[in-house]
């Protein structure tokens, strides 16, 4: 690896420790670091229900979804058959990806500062936690991502990306990620 990859790699993770930290120890009385929540992964998830009569849709997720985060995407499959879905058990049905550590951290990065700024009339995300301090994120479409070329995107898809936190509330959750610079809707600009 090169030395101007590991420095970018680290980045995110330096700020969670030198300045995240500190700022969640203050607001929420920490007595130690380790008290304070950190982020353990980021599951990017993309249903494909529409993949049960077209079978290439699913090897065009996998490519893209693999792309967008540098590890490979697996496919999901049905667990069961549903006849009016015409779905059989163990058909492909949707791709899916879990980044820890640094890729996790570069991914974070790069879907703050690039992704989410080109959605069109952007004004914020949603701040509604799972009462555990998770958040998922709902995505309309992955042409937002620049490692998507939009001449070669046969169809638009959606995609739910899941930050799981070992927060014990959603304040603290919501603080973490707050930190780390997700731009969730405020009052002023809903």
């Amino acid at each position: 690896m090169s030395e101007t990859t590991t420095k970018y790699e680290v980045s995110l993770k330096n700020d969670y420790k030198e300045r995240i930290v500190p700022s969640l120890m203050k607001e929420f009385g920490y007595k130690s670091i380790m008290q304070a929540p950190k982020l353990e992964k980021i599951v990017i998830n993309q249903g494909l229900g529409i993949a049960v009569a077209d079978k290439k849709i699913i090897e065009t997720a996998i490519n893209e979804l693999t792309a967008i985060t540098g590890q490979k995407a697996v496919a999901t499959v049905s667990r069961k058959d549903i006849s009016n879905f015409k779905l059989r058990k163990k058909m492909p049905i949707g791709v899916r990806v879990t980044l820890r550590n640094e890729k996790m951290y570069e991914f974070l990065e790069r879907l703050v500062r690039v992704a989410l700024p080109r959605i069109r009339d952007f004004k914020g995300i949603g701040g509604k936690l799972d009462g555990r301090g998770n958040y998922t994120l709902g995505i309309e479409e992955q042409i937002i991502f620049p490692e998507i070329n939009i001449d070669n995107v046969p169809r638009i898809l959606g995609m739910n990306i899941t930050f799981v936190t070992n927060a014990q509330t959603d304040e603290e959750g919501y603080a973490l990620l707050r930190e780390f610079g997700l731009p969730f809707r405020t009052k002023q600009n809903q």
